[in-house]
């Protein structure tokens, strides 16, 4: 395998807003997102930078580019991206919950490296100052859509007819009691149709079930097509809980019972078949103590054909939880985009056998829609832990993985580079 390449010497994602990282086919052009850490290269004057990596796939030659100097150290902040019909590229990032601002810039035309001026729409006569986290896009009759977690902690969107010139408030989407922290954590995927996996709350508040559904024509279904609500962002949102349960909480696989899901990765294939990654507490016990990162959690892969059943299985064990405090963060696996046989995964349990002295990036691939996989290891003996794979849309004949390297004792805290390997697909 070759050696990876480093396309950014100071930076982190975190998982609820896409998409991270985009591939312009046309000009050959990588743009991913990261936040730059205070431990890392550049220090604290680079501390909480915006940061988005432009990288020349011909040549491999990368250049930084800072979106918001200094915003916030925090891996929440990692910008969501869209590459426009007009070329342009637009960039949407938020704090973690500590303003109430959403934050765009687009970009010259064809041309990732030079930004026009931020701009900003305000949540708090919404949210009543309470903040706002994430930026999701996603395109739906022709409008665009920036899916937030806004007004009580709810999955709210923004709405745009103008490719991201101008935003306004569409409304919310789901709506429930807050339990703990916040409502639920939604991962979006597709165009036309958004397909979306969401959970009821905090995995470390709540035993989290994990449902789907999807937005089309202005109307949020079930899996199956039965309307959940046929005018969805408009009146008053239903509860997540009335879409069809993937995944859930209290069930058991191999005898063992799984709890406080979460949902990981979903993507929607040319077909329409919808695949999902997961994740769960496996064998949650009174010996599990607050405060400790959870020993064994494992991977789910869900499969839902067009017009049928969804399929869910065990992927592979995920290894302890990533850091004491968030008992429920793992390395993280993504699906390929155009291959869903396909899945990217960080863990610190060898797929094939063994614990691992650090997240290693495993490559594996189901000849049968996800019952059985075969494992191939992308890194081997690191000194350090590679987390959060993604591989990045936009090329279907090309395989841009991307991961950060190194060390992270927090979303606040890490020490890491930016990696890509662009392998050749098929």
């Amino acid at each position: 395998m070759d050696e990876p390449l480093v396309v950014n010497d100071n930076g982190a994602w975190c998982w609820f807003q896409d998409e991270r990282a985009l591939v312009d086919p046309v000009a050959g052009t990588l743009v991913v997102g990261s936040i730059a850490a205070a431990e890392g290269p550049g220090g604290q004057a680079r501390s909480g930078n915006v940061e988005v990596a432009v990288v020349d796939l011909a040549s491999g030659a990368s250049e930084v580019v800072v979106l918001h100097e200094r915003l916030e150290v925090d891996d929440h902040d990692v910008p969501a991206l869209w590459h426009r019909a007009d070329g342009r590229w637009l960039a949407v990032y938020t704090k973690h919950k500590t303003d109430d601002l959403t934050r765009w810039r687009v970009s010259e035309p064809n041309d990732p490296t030079r930004w026009g001026p931020e701009r900003t729409f305000d949540w708090s006569a919404l949210t009543g100052g309470r903040g706002v986290t994430y930026a999701n896009l996603r395109e739906m009759d022709g409008r665009l859509y920036c899916f937030a977690r806004a007004v009580n902690d709810d999955q709210c969107a923004l709405v745009s007819d103008d490719d991201g010139d101008t935003w306004a408030y569409a409304g919310k989407l789901f709506t429930r009691p807050k339990v703990g922290y916040v409502n639920g954590y939604t991962r979006y995927a597709g165009r036309g149709r958004i397909d979306l996996v969401t959970t009821d709350h905090h995995p470390r508040d709540f035993d989290n079930s994990i449902y789907h559904g999807y937005l089309e024509h202005g109307a949020l279904h079930r899996s199956d097509g039965t309307v959940v609500d046929a005018e969805a962002l408009r009146g008053e949102a239903p509860s997540q809980v009335e879409l069809t349960t993937v995944l859930a909480a209290g069930s058991h696989w191999g005898g063992v019972r799984m709890s406080h899901c979460w949902t990981t990765d979903i993507r929607r294939g040319e077909d329409g078949t919808v695949a999902a990654v997961l994740t769960a507490r496996a064998g949650e016990t009174e010996a599990f103590e607050r405060g400790k990162a959870h020993p064994d959690l494992r991977f789910f892969y869900a499969r839902l054909s067009p017009g049928g059943q969804w399929r869910v299985g065990e992927l592979a064990q995920a290894g302890p939880g990533l850091m004491p405090h968030e008992e429920d963060y793992t390395g993280l696996a993504s699906i390929d985009p155009y291959d869903l046989d396909s899945v990217y995964m960080s863990t610190r349990v060898d797929p094939r056998g063994g614990d691992l002295a650090h997240h290693e990036i495993f490559h594996g691939r189901t000849e049968d829609g996800g019952e059985t996989w075969a494992w191939t290891p992308i890194t081997e003996d690191s000194e350090v832990d590679n987390l959060r794979p993604i591989v990045a849309p936009g090329d279907p004949s090309r395989v841009p993985l991307l991961w950060f390297r190194g060390d992270m004792t927090a979303s606040q805290h890490y020490r890491s580079e930016v990696v890509l390997l662009d392998l050749p697909r098929g």
